[in-house]
């Protein structure tokens, strides 16, 4: 592995490398080649000439001519498109929805070893984005980082230009790895929390997807199957009109015959002016509703780059990319 690759890791002992920071993609000859962005425009609207070039989504957001640094104070309406439906939302002019800046996390007791190392990110908005990688690459401890349930070693995570903060907290929709509803509670008694905790929960909403999958709302949720349990979480999460909704297994404990209807909730359901973020397992049952894929391993960023990108230029699904990729 050579000393320009990001990830810092060697071929010979998989050990880090403190003095390589994760600041671009892996190139090696097995993984798509990525080029730079030039504005958030290009990548929500793309055409012949830009659709077949892999991405770097990886690489800090800027304008043709300016920088991160230069970021108006002032905020503006902006109008994106997205399934030929169109919706405004209000935020700082060329902010970044996510941003992390050298992100690192180191837990007590694991010496030298980071669980996240180096990472720099940049998420803009409108995408839906698959979290990829094997298990114990770091993908959940990133995501609680993202979400302030996890405090960095170092570097910083940024949401609409804020570190994590109450403020914060109101423009992510996080659905977590595992159940945390309370059981001596009725789904109905549930809906009523979230409506009274999150500003922007739509009790409409969440009725009509309980409803389409004939979850009773005056159930008790410890009568509730896991799967079940697992899915009116899931509604109540995307029951939000927030700005980043981040998905960790929406649907690994869901039978195969609801996974079309969880994924149709997921995508109808959300303001397109939103980015989803969502981690799995289940490759091939997701990978036809990404835009875009991060790949991470060892704690680093391997890859991020469009679903087009892989499958034009490799000729391959990203399911069977991903299998290649992380071939033992």
């Amino acid at each position: 592995m050579n000393e320009n690759n990001s990830i810092a890791y060697t071929q010979a002992d998989g050990a880090q490398n403190e003095n390589t920071q994760n600041t671009s993609v892996y190139t090696s000859d097995n993984l798509v080649p990525v080029q730079e962005i030039q504005t958030q425009n290009n990548l929500l609207h793309s055409d012949e000439n830009t659709s077949n070039i892999p991405v770097n989504l990886q690489k800090d957001f800027t304008q043709n001519n300016g920088s991160t640094s230069n970021m108006t104070e002032s905020s503006q309406t902006h109008e994106i498109q997205r399934d030929s439906v169109y919706v405004q939302s209000t935020y700082a002019a060329n902010t970044p929805l996510l941003q992390l800046n050298d992100l690192c996390k180191r837990y007590p007791g694991m010496g030298n070893y980071m669980s996240v190392f180096h990472m720099n990110l940049t998420i803009l908005r409108g995408r839906i984005i698959g979290l990829l990688g094997p298990n114990g690459c770091g993908k959940t401890t990133l995501i609680k980082m993202i979400n302030g349930l996890l405090a960095p070693t170092s570097g910083t995570v940024l949401i609409n230009g804020m570190e994590p903060c109450p403020a914060t907290k109101k423009v992510i929709s996080y659905l977590p790895e595992r159940t945390y509803l309370d059981n001596g509670m009725k789904v109905s008694q549930m809906v009523e929390y979230f409506s009274d905790f999150y500003e922007d929960f739509s009790t409409e909403k969440a009725y009509n997807m309980l409803s389409a999958l004939g979850i009773s709302s005056s159930a008790r949720l410890k009568t509730l199957s896991k799967g079940t349990k697992e899915k009116v979480q899931l509604i109540l999460v995307m029951s939000r009109q927030a700005d980043l909704y981040i998905l960790d297994e929406p649907i690994a404990g869901v039978d195969p015959a609801a996974r079309d209807y969880i994924l149709r909730t997921i995508i109808t359901n959300y303001n397109p002016g939103s980015t989803i973020i969502l981690s799995t397992h289940l490759i091939s049952d997701i990978e036809n509703v990404l835009d875009d894929v991060i790949f991470m391993k060892n704690g680093s960023l391997m890859l991020y780059t469009s679903v087009d990108s892989i499958r034009d230029q490799m000729g391959k699904s990203v399911d069977t990319y991903f299998r290649e990729v992380y071939a033992c």
